[in-house]
């Protein structure tokens, strides 16, 4: 699964981030996190209206882990503690990242709560990529060093090699 960091600002304009394993693409353009609404981070999205889903990277596990062992709603200085830094997104009322190779900039849309709901939807206005992922104009994905988490052995794994080509590889079986 992969390791996100999704991040808001919190009523006193401090930064927020938390450790979100359970996220995905609803479709091109939309993010749904499936968060609950006690998070703190789901509370400053609905008052902001926005937050940022950055992809953890190898070099950056410790705080990523961090930021989803303490909570927002006990430690109001989390950020801080993680010697990260942030700047505001030039695009929605959330901040960036700066360690962090990727970020996707989000409004918020809506939260869906059920049993079994998404929770939050956004919709992608921006991407931004740190220079040293970028190859020839686009995202090379294997410089990213991106995290998952497997949640049955609850470790990290790097992320870093390209083994296929998806829509096209499977191709060679309808023959």
């Amino acid at each position: 699964m992969p390791v996100l960091m999704v991040a808001t600002y919190n009523e006193d304009g401090s930064v927020n981030v938390m450790n979100a394993a359970w996220g995905t693409m609803q479709e091109r353009g939309n993010v749904a996190l499936n968060l609950t609404e006690t998070h703190k981070t789901v509370k400053n999205i609905k008052a902001r209206g926005a937050f940022t889903v950055s992809i953890a990277d190898a070099a950056h596990v410790v705080e990523a882990d961090y930021f989803g062992v303490e909570s927002g709603n006990k430690a109001t200085d989390k950020f801080e503690k993680s010697g990260l830094t942030a700047v505001r997104s030039e695009t929605v009322d959330a901040p960036v990242i700066n360690e962090f190779p990727i970020c996707l900039e989000c409004e918020f849309i809506e939260y869906q709560g059920s049993g079994y709901g998404c929770g939050v939807i956004g919709k992608v206005v921006n991407v931004t990529a740190d220079e040293r992922v970028i190859v020839n104009g686009r995202i090379d994905m294997s410089l990213v060093n991106a995290i998952a988490f497997d949640p049955y052995t609850h470790g990290y794994y790097k992320v870093s090699e390209r083994v296929g080509e998806a829509f096209k590889d499977g191709l060679a079986l309808k023959k």
